[in-house]
């Protein structure tokens, strides 16, 4: 997949990080030239010195051949301008932007921003969610909020623990995928045939509302 980040402070050089590590193509855009410089010479990807909301910086950085957008500087009206100008001109269509104040969430959402991301919103609804379903965790929200990536921690206790994907699919929600196992230094794409294991970590794909029933399924009822 080929991504254009736009911002190349910590959100945006851990973003291009992660992606490279998942062996995505990735180019960034930064105004800063000696932040620039120095994330070229880091990171070894194209780095173009310039403003995400011109289309011509963002042409130099492949956006005509991207698949997606992250539109991450500190400033909320940037992150908009820069999203609108990669639909208008490159008719991208995934854009992702970083919100850093939660009130600007539904804007964003109203004028088309494809995934919003506010750092502030989301460790707030990590927080609330570690307190209330303790080994269940929501990673990401998406499609206006009511599809969730959720991790999953299993230990001894753990009610899905040593039985199979295939014993577990009649019980878990209807809209709900587990998309991969973590098993120490491994990922397992779950078959019918996959066994739980304790120490596994579960990711999932699921309606929002259907995240206490997958708790249950996985893990049991909170104590």
């Amino acid at each position: 997949m080929r991504v254009v980040v736009v911002g190349g402070g910590k959100v945006g050089y851990y973003l291009v990080k992660t992606l490279l590590e998942s062996r995505h193509t990735v180019s960034l855009v930064e105004k800063d030239e000696n932040v620039a410089r120095r994330l070229a010479e880091e990171l070894g990807i194209l780095v173009i010195n310039g403003d995400g909301t011109n289309q011509y910086d963002l042409a130099d950085a492949g956006c005509d051949e991207a698949d997606v957008l992250a539109a991450v500087t500190g400033k909320d009206e940037e992150n908009l301008i820069v999203c609108q100008v990669a639909k208008k001109y490159f008719n991208l269509k995934r854009v992702v932007a970083r919100i850093n104040n939660p009130k600007n969430e539904r804007i964003f959402s109203t004028l088309g921003i494809d995934v919003t991301v506010s750092s502030t919103s989301m460790i707030a609804k990590m927080i609330e969610r570690e307190v209330i379903l303790d080994k269940v965790k929501t990673l990401l929200r998406f499609d206006r909020g009511d599809i969730s990536l959720v991790e999953v921690d299993l230990d001894e206790s753990s009610l899905a623990c040593e039985k199979s994907v295939r014993e577990l699919g009649q019980k878990l929600p209807v809209d709900c995928v587990l998309v991969t196992v973590l098993r120490k230094d491994r990922a397992i794409f779950p078959r019918g045939d996959t066994v739980l294991k304790p120490g596994d970590i579960v990711l999932a794909i699921t309606l929002a509302d259907q995240e206490d029933e997958l708790r249950e399924v996985l893990v049991g009822r909170r104590k």
